[in-house]
């Protein structure tokens, strides 16, 4: 029975290891290309975990009669969420969306993280993907009024895979979208 190679962390000057570590990194390797951190013990289920905080970084108090003296604050919940902490971004008419029908498009990254960010509107897949992540990604309005148009939002409003929070958001404003 082989024993199972173990290493420890490389300290010295080579660029690489005898060990297969990179030098400085804090890694060891355990049988063949695997990395392991060296120290696993802040994953530990008995690590102390901080404190839950309410949206915003607010504590709410268990203490004191509701609206009453010594009352925690009321914490404001956006009516819906794109997801957890970030509320939905909408417009206030469809007709403020004006962005571009035809072409190429290249969302900024922070939109999309992926290294290939553009879209051809020409293709109705390419177009889709582009709404579903700005409508669900976006936490500007401007980004909405330049990248989507109304027109083509309300054609391909049923086709769009969005979490429950902001298709609600956009059919509760714009209830024209609920029978598109």
């Amino acid at each position: 029975m082989a024993i199972p190679r173990r290493t420890t962390p490389f300290t010295g000057n080579r660029a690489n290891g005898a060990n297969g570590a990179r030098a400085g990194t804090g890694y060891g390797v355990i049988g063949g290309d695997r990395r392991y951190p060296d120290t696993m013990h802040a994953a530990s289920p008995t690590a102390p975990r901080p404190p839950v905080r309410a949206p915003g970084g607010i504590r709410a108090r268990a203490t004191g009669v509701p609206g009453g003296p010594g009352a925690a604050p009321a914490i404001p919940h956006p009516a819906h969420l794109a997801r957890p902490g970030r509320p939905a971004v909408v417009t206030r008419t469809l007709a403020e969306l004006v962005g571009p029908t035809q072409g190429v498009v290249e969302l900024p990254v922070r939109l999309m993280w992926a290294a290939d960010r553009t879209f051809d509107l020409s293709d109705p897949d390419d177009l889709l993907w582009m709404y579903e992540n700005v409508l669900r990604e976006t936490h500007r309005a401007d980004d909405l009024r330049r990248l989507v148009n109304g027109r083509a939002l309300r054609r391909v409003w049923p086709l769009l895979n969005l979490p429950r929070g902001v298709r609600q958001a956009w059919e509760s404003r714009h209830r024209g979208l609920r029978t598109a």
